[in-house]
């Protein structure tokens, strides 16, 4: 654990003139991490970033990343987006196999014509659902996130990743010539949006929705009671004939819950 504490630390560092936190990288991972290790007070880091400077010039096409352990790159790009903009990504660490296999439990996908993922971030749900997709499912991607995005492309060459708002579905829908989703999966983090951005996008995904399709989202557990959550339970509630609660996913940070939601009841609501 201490080994991760000090690749957070060494990543991610205040821009003191700047006042604004952002990823660096200071040279190779042979030639930095065994100093990054060694710090033991942020006063032995900020001695060990001096002397990992000095090896930057040599490492500057050298992917810090690409050197780590893949479940601990994930987790360090994960952190990265949510110090970026953490109101829009909205966790700081992915979410969970369990947690996944809550978000797809009841979903038909080997049979699935079309599926469309909202905001998979560094693909936590997205392994799942490839692996269980047909061979013929068209199988899309909207994340807001662009690093997120290039990442995506890079890890699952079979998606169809797009660098787009959720709510703008129908157009890549048509790119496919598509006009509904089997399953809409969505990891958006729905408490820290205005009330008309969720609006937006639930709107479009009644327009986008098969008629016997099903929409999939998750609540963190320690939200669910307040006001902003308990509104967005009622608007399901409102664009949806049948929304059903999962149980209680402990084995996720934090511990969260699914929404299953099927059979769009009209048009939704606006205003």
């Amino acid at each position: 654990m201490h080994g991760h504490a000090d690749f957070i630390m060494f990543l991610y560092e205040r821009d003191r003139d700047a006042g604004q936190t952002r990823l660096v990288q200071r040279g190779t991972t042979e030639n930095v991490l065994p100093w990054v290790r060694a710090a033991k007070s942020m006063n032995d880091f900020y001695a060990v970033r001096a002397r990992a400077r000095s090896n930057s010039a040599s490492a500057s096409s050298v992917s810090f990343l690409d050197k780590l352990d893949p479940a601990v790159a994930e987790r360090l790009q994960f952190l990265g987006a949510f110090l970026r903009e953490p109101a829009r990504v909205g966790a700081f660490v992915p979410s969970s196999p369990a947690l996944a296999q809550a978000m797809l439990c009841g979903c038909d996908l080997k049979d699935a014509k079309t599926v469309v993922e909202f905001g998979p971030g560094t693909g936590a749900f997205t392994r799942l659902i490839l692996e269980r997709i047909g061979k013929q499912t068209a199988f899309l991607a909207l994340e807001l996130d662009e690093k997120h995005a290039r990442g995506l492309r890079q890890h699952f060459p079979r998606l169809n990743v797009y660098h787009d708002s959720a709510e703008r579905i129908q157009k890549y829908l048509a790119q496919h010539r598509r006009s509904k989703a089997d399953y809409i999966i969505s990891g958006l983090p729905w408490a820290n949006m205005a009330v008309k951005v969720q609006e937006h996008i639930l709107n479009a995904v009644v327009a986008s929705l098969a008629p016997d399709g099903m929409f999939t989202t998750f609540s963190y557990v320690h939200a669910c009671w307040l006001p902003r959550a308990r509104r967005f339970r009622d608007r399901l509630e409102n664009y949806f004939a049948e929304v059903k609660t999962s149980r209680i996913v402990w084995r996720n940070v934090p511990p969260a819950f699914v929404f299953r939601c099927r059979s769009a009841a009209g048009n939704g609501v606006s205003g």
